[in-house]
């Protein structure tokens, strides 16, 4: 005898079916189409264009920042990590062979080593000019040298201690400007923009206040650098008197 099965009433059918649907959808919609702005100063929904103008406008109105990372040229990879603002900066300078702080107030730049980078010579030579400059190494080692606006070097170190000449000169994209991914800089949420023919660099802006650079990745392989501590002021104070040598109108010549 066969067992009776009582048909499923096509109201709650139906009913069970839309129920089912409606959650899928719902499930489908919060998985997919998340908005990656949402909470956020709302750049990363402008065009690249638009993000490196915000971006740049934020750099420019800034009264300080402090830029650490690598730097790439022919001659070799530095590292550099200033704090910078209008009147001044602070910080140091890596190369292979030695490492050099820098001091701006105004438009006085104190530059400290040690007795390596004084004494030694392009050749690394031991004739009278590298006793010469043992010598020059021994009196200035460790001591604030203060650099003569004379000096050749004056203008290039001072460029080191120059918040609007180092950014100007190192967070520039070049070719036509797209849009890149959302990410992460830290904490820090950012949509990221590139320069032209994956040789123009990239630079990731804050989503979060205002839309500062937080890194870049200098075009071509030349290093990346990190910009942190946007408006956060600093004391630039003069060495003391027992710290500072004045050389005269020259510095001893130095290639380290």
């Amino acid at each position: 005898m066969t067992s009776f099965v009582p048909p499923v009433a096509p109201r709650r059918r139906t009913a069970v079916a839309v129920l089912l649907c409606a959650g899928l959808t719902a499930a489908l919609t919060a998985c997919g189409s998340e908005d990656p702005d949402k909470g956020t100063n709302g750049v990363g929904r402008l065009s690249a264009a638009e993000i490196e103008k915000r971006a740049q406008k934020a750099a420019d109105s800034a009264d300080a920042v402090r830029l650490a990372g690598t730097l790439v040229s022919k001659g070799g990879t530095y590292k550099i990590d200033m704090r910078l603002k209008e009147d001044g900066g602070t910080g140091s300078l890596t190369s292979k062979n030695s490492t050099f702080e820098l001091l701006r107030i105004g438009d006085e730049v104190y530059l400290k080593a040690d007795s390596g980078f004084w004494s030694h010579d392009e050749k690394g030579s031991t004739d009278s000019k590298g006793d010469a400059g043992a010598a020059a190494g021994d009196k200035l080692q460790n001591k604030y040298v203060k650099v003569p606006q004379g000096d050749p070097t004056y203008k290039q170190l001072r460029g080191f201690t120059d918040m609007k000449t180092l950014l100007d000169g190192m967070l520039t994209l070049h070719g036509k400007v797209n849009k890149g991914d959302h990410g992460k800089v830290g904490s820090v949420r950012t949509v990221q923009i590139l320069g032209g023919k994956g040789e123009g660099g990239a630079l990731d802006v804050s989503l979060k206040g205002t839309p500062y650079p937080l890194r870049f990745a200098r075009g071509g392989g030349g290093g990346i650098l990190t910009l942190a501590d946007w408006g956060l002021d600093f004391e630039l104070k003069a060495p003391a008197k027992g710290d500072t040598v004045d050389y005269g109108q020259q510095l001893p010549k130095s290639t380290s």
